[in-house]
C-alpha cells in the first residue's frame, strides 16, 4: 500500500471572538487514519474560554504560546474539578472521556497544540468531542422532559438552563468575570514544562533533545503517550533513528523551518521534503527519520504512541552499526578491514544530533 506522508497544515474548524479551533483531516491527511493517530490546535484570545467537553481519545496538549492558561479537569467519579495553570513549554497528559475546560486569563493569545491517539476514535484519525455546553452540547440534545426530570426542574427552568448559552465552542467573557485559579500543588502533578527541562542529549552548536515518558513524569501513563522535543540550532541534524516498539510518531514543527527524509520498506524514500513551522507529520511503524533545520534552525515536538519509547538509532554510543561484529559489517557492506576500522571509529564518534559541516 503506497502511503503519502506529505506534512499537512491545520484547517481551521471553528472562528469567533474567544478564539479558534484547529484540526488536521483524516480525509485530507489519511495517513492520520491508518496510524490512528491525530491532532488539532486551539488558539484562544485574552479572556477566551473554551466550553467543557470531553473527547474520544487520548492525547497531549503541548503549549507553544502564552503565560496565563488555565484549564479544568474533571474526572469520572469525582466530586470536583482540578484547576491547573499552563505557560509556555507546558506539556498536559488529556485523557478520553475527561472532562476539561480552557480559559485564557493573560494579556496575549494562549496556543496549545494536541497530539494523540485515536484507535478507538468514532473518526480515525480525529479527535471527536462531546460538549457540555452551548448549542452542540448534550443538553440540546435531551428533550425538555428527560432534561427536567434528570435535573429536578420545571419546564421554565429547563429551558433556561438548556437554551440560555448561544455560544457554539469558543466564547469571550466579559470583562472583570471571574474564573476558577489554577493550584499550584496540582498543576506540579500533572503538567510538565518539557522547555525547562534539563536534555537527554546536548551537542554544542547542534541543538538539544529533552524526552518525557512515565519514567520523567508518571502521570503522561495516563495517557499510554511520550514526547521528545527536538531543537536543532541552524543547519543541524537529527540523525536517523526508528521506534523499535512499534510505536508510531507524530511531529509538529513549532519554530522555523527545514527537511525530513523518511525511508520505509525495502529502503524506499517514502518522505524528502521541506518541513515549516505549523506543519503535522507522521512517521510510521519501524520506518526511519532524519531532518537538517535551514538556517535560522528548527524546533518540533514528536509525540510518540506509548509510555515507554524505545527507539533503534544508528548513530552515537547506541548505533545498531556500532554493536554489530567487524566481520558482519564487512560482510554486510561489502567493505575492507580497513574500511570498516574507519567506518566505525566515525561511528564512535557520533552523536544523534550532528553540527554543520564545516
Amino acid at each position: 500500500m503506497e502511503l503519502n506522508l506529505s506534512p499537512k497544515f491545520a484547517q481551521k474548524i471553528f472562528e469567533g471572538e474567544g478564539g479558534t479551533y484547529y484540526s488536521w483531516s483524516s480525509t485530507e491527511y489519511e495517513l492520520l487514519k491508518e496510524a490512528k493517530v491525530g491532532g488539532g490546535r486551539l488558539v484562544l484570545q485574552p479572556r477566551g474560554f473554551a466550553f467543557p467537553h470531553y473527547a474520544d481519545s487520548n492525547k497531549i496538549g503541548y503549549v507553544l504560546q502564552g503565560s496565563g492558561g488555565v484549564v479544568g479537569m474533571v474526572y469520572p467519579k469525582a466530586s470536583q474539578e482540578v484547576v491547573l495553570g499552563l505557560k509556555a513549554g507546558d506539556i498536559i497528559p488529556v485523557s478520553s472521556g475527561v472532562v476539561s475546560w480552557w480559559y485564557n486569563d493573560g494579556d496575549s493569545e494562549l496556543v496549545v497544540v494536541f497530539l494523540g491517539e485515536t484507535s478507538k476514535a468514532y473518526v480515525p484519525g480525529e479527535f471527536n468531542y462531546f460538549l457540555l455546553a452551548g448549542t452542540l452540547g448534550i443538553l440540546g440534545g435531551f428533550s425538555t422532559e428527560f432534561n427536567s426530570r434528570a435535573y429536578n426542574l420545571n419546564t421554565e427552568e429547563e429551558l433556561n438552563l438548556a437554551q440560555r448559552q448561544t455560544g457554539v465552542l469558543i466564547i469571550k467573557l466579559a470583562e472583570g468575570q471571574k474564573m476558577p485559579q489554577p493550584n499550584k500543588n496540582n498543576t506540579d502533578k500533572m503538567v510538565y514544562n518539557i522547555d525547562a527541562a534539563s536534555p537527554d542529549f546536548h551537542v554544542q552548536n547542534a541543538g538539544n533533545l529533552a524526552s518525557l515518558t512515565e519514567k520523567k513524569f508518571p502521570f503522561i501513563g495516563e495517557v499510554g503517550l511520550s514526547a521528545i522535543l527536538v531543537k536543532l540550532e541552524g543547519n543541524a541534524m537529527s540523525s536517523p533513528t526508528y521506534a523499535a516498539d512499534s510505536s508510531v510518531q507524530v511531529i509538529y514543527v513549532a519554530k522555523g523551518s527545514g527537511r525530513i527524509q523518511v525511508v520505509g520498506i525495502n529502503g524506499a524514500s517514502v518522505l524528502d521534503t521541506e518541513l515549516k513551522a505549523g506543519h503535522l507529520c507522521v512517521v510510521p511503524r519501524f520506518f526511519v527519520a532524519s531532518a537538517i533545520a535551514d538556517a535560522e534552525g528548527m524546533e518540533y515536538l514528536s509525540m510518540i504512541t506509548t509510555a515507554q519509547p524505545l527507539f533503534g538509532e544508528f548513530t552515537g554510543q547506541t548505533s545498531v552499526w556500532g554493536a554489530l561484529s567487524p566481520q558482519v559489517i564487512q560482510a554486510s557492506l561489502n567493505l575492507t578491514p580497513e574500511f570498516e576500522q574507519v567506518f566505525r571509529a566515525k561511528i564512535k564518534k557520533s552523536t544523534i544530533l550532528v553540527p554543520p559541516q564545516d
